[in-house]
């Protein structure tokens, strides 16, 4: 959302140009984007122990292979989205300061995590949904 919305501020001649939405909209969507995903695992895993499941989930035993699976991916998108994206996003947006080849590699490196989270999503999804059908693992 954040790379077409820049490039339509750039184009537009007279208006308030990229500056407004890296300065005031960018940080807001991230703050919760990242709470977001905070809540979502927290949430998950507080489902987890009270099915008496977040060891089995998380050590892959065969009683919560298909939903550790998912909590698995899950985790990992929650490192990327904290570890990965934030930190690098913040030099891109000139929250924090960085050198042109600091905020080049940064793009990058938050473009990757970004759109591994969004390929990730897909199987994690399916691992929780058929965690409850009689799953696709065993």
């Amino acid at each position: 959302m954040q790379v077409p919305a820049l490039a339509a501020a750039a184009k537009d001649q007279g208006g308030p140009g990229g500056a407004g939405i890296s300065k005031y909209v960018a940080p807001r969507a991230l703050w919760w984007f990242r709470w977001g995903a905070v809540v979502t695992w927290l949430s998950g895993a507080a489902y987890l122990a009270r099915a008496g499941l977040f060891v089995p989930a998380f050590t892959l035993q065969p009683a919560g292979i298909n939903i550790g699976i998912g909590a698995w991916l899950g985790t990992i998108m929650l490192f990327n989205v904290w570890v990965l994206i934030w930190p690098n996003q913040k030099k891109v947006l000139g929250l924090v300061e960085a050198t042109a080849d600091e905020i080049a590699k940064a793009r990058r490196v938050a473009f990757l995590a970004s759109r591994t989270n969004t390929v990730l999503s897909i199987p994690m999804l399916m691992s929780m949904v058929g965690f409850g059908h009689g799953g696709f693992f065993l």
